[in-house]
């Protein structure tokens, strides 16, 4: 299967290139980072260790997966089967994406989330309203679309056919959850993967401030009701 790598980047010059070069590249065909907007040298790290960088001016991590896709649907020239989402601040073992994907290339799941909660969580790498918000999201997720998930980590890989089916829109926060609560509504074979979580390298610009992290709660639980 051709799998791809999207990573939404933002002023992440110190961690970006240590993700990349940590990808099992004897799995995947491109990484792809997408340069949100940083002032800093998030492009030139990921390029040096071979990543393929398109840049998006206008901030929001929903916006930053969005351009990928549309490099996927209207640029590259190879087929692309798999698709997975993994972050830029190296919290994140991207090593373990070998058993991320076998679900699906196994044609047992379109989805596979990896689960913080269910894997190894070094000690201050999720903070509390972190940890909270992920289990009312998920909790309200099961009361309103019957499906029990235990996280809502960028960690992810789904079907590409599945992804474009799911015709993702928001442009910010609320992009894991709507493609969770999508997948949910379109019957999609859901999986959770247990995948290992450390602290990151810098400082995070949502959960490390009182508003990133009040927006991003606003944004995922308003999601959750939006596509009941």
């Amino acid at each position: 299967m051709n799998i791809v790598v999207i990573i939404p980047a933002f002023n992440e010059e110190n961690a970006v290139g240590k993700v990349v070069s940590e990808i099992p590249k004897q799995l995947v065909s491109e990484v792809i980072v997408v340069n949100n907007n940083s002032t800093d040298q998030t492009s030139k790290a990921a390029l040096a260790e071979g990543a393929t960088v398109l840049f998006e001016p206008t901030k929001g991590y929903g916006m930053a997966c969005l351009k990928g896709m549309d490099y996927l649907a209207n640029t590259r020239k190879e087929p692309t089967d798999v698709v997975v989402f993994l972050d830029a601040d190296y919290s994140d073992y991207p090593e373990q994406m070998i058993e991320m994907v076998k679900p699906i290339q196994e044609n047992q799941a379109d989805l596979v989330i990896g689960s913080r909660a269910l894997g190894k969580r070094e000690g201050g790498s999720m903070t509390i309203p972190q940890v909270f918000g992920n289990w009312l999201a998920t909790s309200l997720m099961h009361w309103f679309y019957g499906h029990k998930f235990t996280d809502l980590g960028p960690f992810r890989a789904i079907r590409y056919s599945s992804l474009l089916a799911l015709d993702m829109q928001d442009k910010t926060y609320g992009w894991t959850v709507e493609m969770q609560v999508k997948a949910l509504k379109q019957k999609l074979r859901c999986e959770e993967m247990p995948v290992d979580y450390r602290n990151r390298i810098g400082f995070s610009k949502i959960s490390g401030t009182v508003k990133g992290t009040i927006h991003a709660g606003y944004k995922i639980i308003t999601t959750i009701f939006k596509y009941l």
